[in-house]
């Protein structure tokens, strides 16, 4: 599986805000980018470039890119597949994005980043409709119910995560009443889905 296996708070201090890739530690003075709130590099602090259109355009892109952990071709496959539906191409995008298991899981609580939620998708830990799937990049349908596996309830990270994260459990998701179990209810709408990007950027960037 291809994955980025760099510095994750140098993407954000890239994109000059929090992009929240280390789960707790993003909200605490550790952060990196509390500390150097400037893109990375030898010449960072002092780079002063003039906003063109397609750098606007780039770092959104870039942006979407990183907070769902997805590489460049997969995130183009996601966007001609959004092409090709019908209705807003980058509502589309968006949503196709949400549902990927190991967003669920991360938006579940079960995992502190979408990477650790990714790692718990990798290594058997989840199920769906009482299957197991080891692909964080399955697409779940409308009705599908995503649950762990019972020895994983009773992981500590697990544990830790499900009683200390204060992320509320999004409106197209249902939380069964053990906090281990979600139903997707609905397919997520635009406002629903609270990631800062400007997705009709990322569309005028791939239509050029």
């Amino acid at each position: 599986m291809a994955r980025y296996t760099g510095p994750v708070c140098r993407l954000c201090r890239r994109e000059k805000m929090k992009l929240f890739l280390k789960g707790p530690k993003c909200d605490s003075m550790k952060c990196p980018i509390e500390r150097r709130p400037y893109p990375p590099g030898e010449h960072g602090r002092d780079r002063a470039r003039q906003g063109s259109e397609y750098l606007t355009q780039l770092r959104e892109k870039q942006k979407a890119r990183r907070i769902y952990g997805v590489l460049e071709k997969q995130f183009r496959n996601y966007y001609e597949e959004a092409n090709r539906q019908q209705g807003i191409t980058g509502e589309n995008l968006l949503r196709m994005l949400e549902l990927r298991l190991d967003n669920i899981v991360f938006r579940a609580n079960w995992g502190a980043s979408r990477s650790q939620a990714r790692q718990l998708v990798r290594h058997g830990h989840v199920l769906v409709n009482g299957r197991r799937v080891t692909i964080p990049s399955y697409r779940a349908r409308r009705g599908d119910v995503v649950s762990l596996k019972d020895k994983t309830r009773n992981l500590i990270v697990v544990r830790h995560n499900v009683d200390t994260l204060g992320r509320q459990v999004p409106q197209w998701l249902e939380a069964g009443a053990d906090g281990f179990e979600v139903t997707v209810r609905d397919l997520p709408m635009r406002e629903q889905i609270d990631v800062p990007v400007r997705e009709s950027l990322i569309v005028e960037l791939f239509s050029k």
